[in-house]
């Protein structure tokens, strides 16, 4: 039965046993190199993995966020982290919007291929002048006939580069004539192929075997039908995705961690200092242990809010705690890894300064840590809003 303990047992040792062909310097070299990681994409892809979460009618596995959950943090604690997950996760969380929310005609026409990985997404919704103010986006749609033309910026689109279709965000009322600031925003499945469409990668400090681009959008004409659902409704839809999208970035994080306990445990039990092992010191054995004691704490919160969107319950609060504990508990278990292994923490042979890289990255995106708390003061405990 899908979601019980066993079934996302079976789940993941079966991806366990994939992502051993994949081990930690092929994914250094990937990241080194900054080079997509095809190999492990088509392996997850030819496993079904990558289309987990959408309908068996479309291709997919027919699964929920829960088991995709499990996928993805097994894959990143296999070592993959960030590099590897983030391959994958656009295709699981991305189309959230259009499988509740396409018609029938654009969902035969896109899951299919996304679910056996022979069509890449990428996700478009950050701009350089709104950040995480959503409603302030600027790139605009404007109808003329049965077509869209698409003018504007985008920051951050991670695998841009790779994609075939943009999931993008765009402004289809101006806010000024808008009843809400989070009206008149509609979303769109754009071909990246098109003409106008313009990407180029931002250096960064990590996570380098998937690009993190900046997108533009000169004139670019898009059918009417590839846009996703109701005109102005593209925010609405884009929190489905955006719950999920918490979720299993919180996930992988958790993974990252258990990879760089794991690390760090071994390290600790073999390193003999002063005529004993490492581990044997309470100042290098509870920081580990406290790390697993976070880490296992936010496994939980995932697991409660992934049951939520799967069940289409609200889940608003899960989803953003999951997200901030799992991060946390993630970057706190790479940190005390570097720290255990002191020199070679900080060296690349032993891939945790890989991992701290990575998990850095999960306290800024896609949310960061502070705009989660924002969130629980205001509608979690009632507070006053900040900004």
């Amino acid at each position: 039965m899908a979601g019980t303990e066993e079934d996302l047992a079976l789940i993941r040792d079966h991806v366990a046993e994939l992502c051993t062909q994949f081990d930690d310097d092929y994914w250094g070299a990937c990241d080194r190199e900054h080079r997509f990681p095809w190999d492990f994409y088509r392996a997850m892809a030819a496993g079904g993995w990558i289309g987990i979460a959408i309908p068996e009618e479309f291709g997919g596995g027919g699964r929920g966020i829960l088991e995709a959950a499990a996928v993805l943090q097994t894959v990143a604690a296999s070592g993959a982290a960030m590099n590897g997950a983030s391959s994958l996760h656009m295709s699981i969380f991305g189309m959230q919007p259009v499988i509740r929310h396409g018609d029938r005609e654009m969902k035969a026409r896109y899951l299919p291929a996304v679910a056996d990985g022979s069509l890449h997404v990428a996700f478009g919704v950050t701009e350089p002048d709104a950040g995480t103010d959503t409603s302030r986006i600027t790139t605009r749609a404007e109808r003329r006939g049965d077509t869209y033309v698409i003018n504007g910026r985008k920051v951050w689109t991670s695998k841009a580069l790779e994609a075939d279709r943009i999931l993008l965000l765009t402004r289809t009322t101006p806010l000024a004539e808008c009843r809400r600031p989070t009206d008149g925003m509609s979303l769109f499945l754009v071909d990246k192929h098109a003409a106008g469409v313009g990407v180029m990668p931002i250096p960064k400090m990590g996570r380098n075997a998937v690009a993190s681009c900046e997108t533009t959008y000169d004139d670019v004409v898009v059918p009417a039908s590839d846009r996703v659902g109701e005109e102005g409704h593209g925010f609405r839809y884009l929190i489905d995705g955006l719950n999920a999208e918490r979720v299993l970035i919180a996930a992988e994080a958790i993974g990252i961690g258990h990879a760089a306990l794991r690390v760090a445990v071994a390290y600790a039990k073999e390193r003999v200092v002063f005529g004993r092992p490492i581990g044997q010191n309470q100042g290098i054995a509870f920081p580990l242990a406290e790390a697993h004691a976070k880490l296992r704490a936010a496994e939980l919160m995932v697991q409660e809010a992934a049951r939520l969107v799967d069940a289409g319950a609200p889940c608003g609060e899960e989803a953003n705690l999951a997200k901030y504990l799992a991060a946390e508990a993630g970057f706190f278990a790479a940190d005390r890894a570097v720290q255990t292994l002191g020199g070679f923490g900080y060296a690349s042979e032993y891939h945790v300064e890989r991992y701290f890289r990575e998990a850095r990255l999960m306290r800024i995106a896609p949310i960061s840590q502070e705009l989660v708390l924002s969130y629980v003061s205001e509608h979690v405990l009632g507070l006053p809003r900040s900004y």
